[in-house]
């Protein structure tokens, strides 16, 4: 695809943060929030290193969008979409085999699935990415395939949108374990974009964890799902590919915010 192309998006994000507090803006980093409420002038944050007070309220919390919504309105959809984490891990094609990609190879999507399928990703620095799969992450943090957490796997198994979502597709979900345990098996299918590859010119690379909003009747959500009260906006899904739309979706949560909290006025 000689139209596309790819940036370093961790860049990006130091470059906007740079700008916001070049016009004043307060970027805090490390304040997990434990509680939301209404004292009746305006909403007051709980976090690990103590309050914040704020007129209103955007939430844009990925793996812990649904836990974060659902402290300020219990009975808000949140409530009832559960983020489910899923592991993508990736192979790194060793120096001598980059020259097998030249650019981005990527398969047409499953519009059943939300969900890619492998592929191979040439980055700025020259490394060529092969993958991800897509495996239930038994930990909303969980970027290891032995990562581990009791109340993270515990909440996803018992939410009825889980369990029906896993009745459904549990061929798929077997077959994305399969070549997450077995590396012929995934090598197997990158050969159908890459047929010269080989399992010796592939290394193990880095790890992402999707966080995908399952509703109660088992469906995969697969657009936008904002919820708010008027003083606080939540964003419980923006479907892939959030970081390269992330301008276009700031300037939807933007007119978003305006109607909501009514800030034509």
């Amino acid at each position: 695809m000689p139209g596309t192309g790819i940036i370093d998006y961790a860049r990006v994000v130091e470059a906007m943060a740079d700008q916001l507090r070049a016009d004043g803006v307060d970027v805090l980093l490390g304040h997990e929030v434990l509680g939301l409420a209404d004292d009746g002038e305006g909403r007051v944050l709980t976090t690990a290193r103590g309050e914040i007070r704020a007129r209103h309220v955007i939430s844009c919390a990925g793996l812990h969008s649904d836990r974060v919504a659902a402290l300020g309105a219990p009975a808000s959809p949140a409530a009832r979409t559960q983020i489910v984490p899923f592991r993508g891990d990736y192979y790194t094609l060793v120096p001598e085999a980059r020259h097998l990609c030249r650019g981005l190879i990527y398969p047409v999507p499953d519009p059943s699935l939300p969900f890619l399928g492998v592929h191979f990703t040439r980055r700025v620095d020259g490394e060529v990415w092969a993958g991800p799969n897509a495996v239930l992450a038994l930990a909303r943090e969980g970027y290891a395939r032995t990562s581990f957490n009791r109340r993270d796997t515990a909440e996803t198994l018992r939410h009825p949108g889980f369990r029906r979502l896993a009745r459904r597709y549990w061929r798929t979900g077997g077959g994305e374990m399969w070549r997450d345990a077995v590396k012929r098996a995934f090598v197997r299918e990158l050969r159908r974009y890459v047929p010269e590859v080989r399992a010796d010119q592939l290394t193990f690379g880095p790890s992402g964890v999707r966080a995908q909003a399952v509703a109660p009747d088992g469906n995969m959500v697969d657009d936008f799902l904002l919820t708010g009260d008027g003083g606080s906006l939540h964003v419980l899904n923006a479907p892939s590919p959030a970081a390269t739309a992330s301008l276009a979706i700031a300037e939807r949560l933007a007119d978003e915010a305006t109607r909501s909290f009514d800030l034509a006025r």
